[in-house]
């Protein structure tokens, strides 16, 4: 295995296994795990790795991995308190989120496994869900609950 492959699995394996909170945080955790890396180096991998921060309770925030962010039920159940509204016109869904958190909720959404959605796009208090033009808005609704259970009390 090489150096980025082995550094990859080892940024995975933490991630996965620990509440990271912040870049200096994973790199003592490497450091310890005896991978030398730099600052820079570590954005460009959470970059390419496509790693998220998403809000934890009592944390502040953590590093998620893109595979794992739906599955995180705790996580999931921490950021859904910030779902103001969720209405529909057309094609397009809008989640209104409390300001700061509509990233963060996005993130889900786009490794949510619903072929309704095509995407999203998240500003500071607002998701944009765009969904095919055939889509099934219950059936959307329903994915959405699942990864945001809260969701259902807003409907």
């Amino acid at each position: 295995m090489n150096q980025k492959t082995q550094r990859f699995a080892t940024i995975r394996k933490i991630i996965r296994s620990e509440l990271i909170g912040s870049q200096d945080e994973l790199i003592s955790r490497l450091h310890e795990c005896g991978i030398e890396i730099t600052q820079s180096t570590l954005s460009r991998d959470l970059k390419f790795m496509n790693v998220a921060k998403v809000p934890h309770k009592n944390k502040g925030y953590i590093y998620v991995l893109p595979n794992t962010a739906h599955h995180e039920v705790s996580v999931s159940a921490n950021i859904s308190d910030n779902i103001t509204s969720l209405v529909f016109s057309g094609n397009l869904g809008v989640l209104k989120t409390k300001s700061g958190y509509a990233s963060a909720i996005s993130v889900p959404i786009d490794n949510l496994d619903c072929p309704n959605i095509i995407g999203t796009i998240a500003g500071d208090n607002t998701v944009l869900i765009i969904m095919r033009e055939d889509a099934n808005r219950n059936a959307v609704i329903e994915s959405l609950i699942r990864i945001f259970p809260q969701l259902s009390n807003l409907l």
